[in-house]
């Protein structure tokens, strides 16, 4: 008897990519209120404080479903997981747009932040089973470079957007898209090329389906040192890119640069699609060279020196705008980390590691995004400017030295991972 073929290639990214759409409209959300700070503020009378954790309570769930999200995807395979994401990905981007107080909004952000949670783990499982091993680390920077077009057009497009129709009517619009995307996903999507007939690239197939409970595959997954360091390392990449381009970089260059709110979301947005770049390039040259822990040292120190010539030395601003470039596009170290943790423990627990790492990822923006609006609000000196509190520079850098902090801790910790040389380890041996 003939043996079945691998899928072809076009399918196998058709599938994954509705997987990325709601990764590309999970990123939308969570950025999409650094573009309404004017509009949130007015509507529910917003402290920098509270515009933080507001803002933040999507960060939140997402973080808090991480690890359920990684069992669940074990159990339940990544269509029912992701279907079930845009149905209430899309209530709570209705709840949210309908708020009539500061209560409903934060309930909406939450409901949001916890549904597009299941995304991207929904698209490594997606990945492991419809590809080749040796592009899952290129699909992880595919998957960033989505999620960041989804940031992309919750900068300039959003405000255009917002301007002409006002933010409460753009966000049930884009509630009616993740509706409309739920339908999509449980009519296309399969958990697995044998579903279709076709052969599986899945390693584990038929292993990865244990009933285990979240605290068993926690258990495990932490049995390895790696997991541990791969945890605690992407918070300081992707906490201080969020934090500033997901909320605080606007009203900074509003207020410091006297850029437009148009301009600073460009400002923005350039730095994300740098992001987007850089997430590829070192998911595929992490596999050509067969190392991961390098590149991601190497990534870690020049964001740590970017991030402090642009908010500590107050360069010029094209030169302001280039130093952010370079800082998005080597944040793009942080994904080969995903590849990096799914290789240091056994194939069976992908999805579990990948929630674990994921969850990691998120604790950064859910820690330094309210926790620089504090700062602010601690610092601020009085000054009003259209109702709004303006903040001084000192409190801002103040702020940012958070920011600072997370990534160099991150660059210590690197140090201490064992790299993997791109071997998958089976059964706890390489």
């Amino acid at each position: 008897m003939r043996a079945a073929a691998y899928p072809p290639a076009r399918l196998a990214w058709g599938i994954w990519g509705l997987g990325a759409a709601l990764y590309l409209i999970g990123f939308y959300q969570r950025v999409a209120p650094a573009v309404i700070t004017g509009e949130l503020t007015a509507d529910f009378g917003l402290t920098a404080a509270a515009l933080g954790n507001l803002s933040a309570f999507y960060f939140y769930s997402y973080v808090a479903m991480q690890v359920p999200t990684g069992i669940i995807a074990d159990r339940w395979g990544p269509r029912r997981l992701l279907t079930a994401g845009s149905l209430v990905a899309g209530a709570g981007t209705l709840l949210f747009a309908l708020a009539p107080n500061l209560w409903a909004a934060n309930a909406g952000r939450l409901l949001i932040g916890g549904s597009v949670a299941v995304a991207f783990v929904g698209m490594l499982k997606i990945a492991s089973h419809w590809f080749v091993p040796r592009q899952f680390a290129l699909a992880s920077g595919m998957a960033l470079f989505t999620g960041i077009v989804g940031a992309v057009f919750a900068g300039v497009p959003l405000r255009l957007l917002v301007n002409a129709f006002d933010w409460r009517p753009v966000m049930v619009a884009s509630a009616i898209v993740t509706l409309a995307l739920a339908a999509a996903i449980w009519w296309l999507v399969r958990d697995d090329p044998t579903e279709k007939g076709y052969a599986t690239h899945f390693a584990g197939h038929g292993n990865d389906e244990d009933a285990r409970s979240v605290l068993e595959g926690l258990r495990e997954v932490f049995r390895y040192r790696n997991t541990w360091l791969l945890f605690l390392i992407p918070g300081g990449v992707a906490g201080p890119l969020l934090a500033f381009a997901g909320l605080w970089g606007v009203p900074y260059l509003t207020t410091h640069y006297r850029l437009s709110t148009a301009e600073a979301a460009a400002v923005t947005s350039t730095l994300m699609v740098a992001w987007a770049l850089g997430g590829p390039f070192f998911g595929h040259l992490s596999d050509r060279l067969g190392h991961r822990k390098p590149l991601y040292a190497l990534g870690l120190v020049a964001i740590a020196v970017g991030w402090g010539v642009a908010l500590f030395f107050a360069p010029p601003y094209p030169i302001l705008v280039a130093v952010l470039l370079v800082v998005g596009f080597f944040s793009g170290c942080m994904i080969p980390g995903f590849a990096f943790a799914k290789e240091s423990v056994p194939p069976q627990l992908a999805g579990t590691v990948s929630g674990v790492i994921n969850m990691g990822v998120m604790m950064g923006p859910m820690v330094l995004q309210p926790a620089v609006g504090w700062m602010l609000d601690w610092l601020w000196s009085g000054g009003m400017e259209n109702g709004a509190r303006v903040y001084e520079l000192s409190a801002y850098r103040t702020g940012f030295a958070l920011m600072m902090a997370w990534t160099a801790i991150a660059l210590v910790l690197i140090l201490f991972t064992r790299d993997t040389h791109c071997r998958q380890m089976v059964n706890g041996e390489r």
